[in-house]
């Protein structure tokens, strides 16, 4: 039977000021590089294990302008990064980044999954 694959958007979020992060910062730089070391083989594997589902590999995200009636300005927010996987549903999706290394192996604070829905009329 034919199983419908819908896109979903994950956004890795974090904060400078989690525990995560503060416990992160207190290690010594050379366990510090270790663990980087690690969690980038670890971020890589999980990429070769999913690649048939990845949709859109992502990429990390810099600082974020905010643009509103008032004009334009400076902001802060956790996003991190994103990517976009293919998936039977939002909990299927979910389940894809249990344990990832975002906030397994790096202080990341967590994975937001939200499903990219289609623009109406079209």
């Amino acid at each position: 039977p034919y199983v419908c694959m819908k896109n979903f958007m994950a956004v890795f979020t974090g904060s400078p000021t989690s525990d995560a992060r503060r416990q992160w910062d207190r290690l010594d730089e050379q366990e510090r590089k270790q663990r980087q070391v690690a969690g980038m083989k670890a971020w890589q594997e999980w990429v070769a294990k999913h690649q048939a589902i990845i949709v859109d590999g992502g990429a990390p995200l810099g600082k974020t302008k905010r643009i509103c009636r008032d004009g334009i300005a400076d902001t802060r927010n956790n996003l991190a990064a994103y990517v976009v996987v293919r998936a039977e549903s939002q909990e299927a999706a979910a389940r894809l980044f249990e344990s990832h290394p975002h906030f397994s192996i790096f202080p990341g604070d967590a994975v937001e999954v939200m499903e990219c829905l289609p623009v109406p009329g079209r």
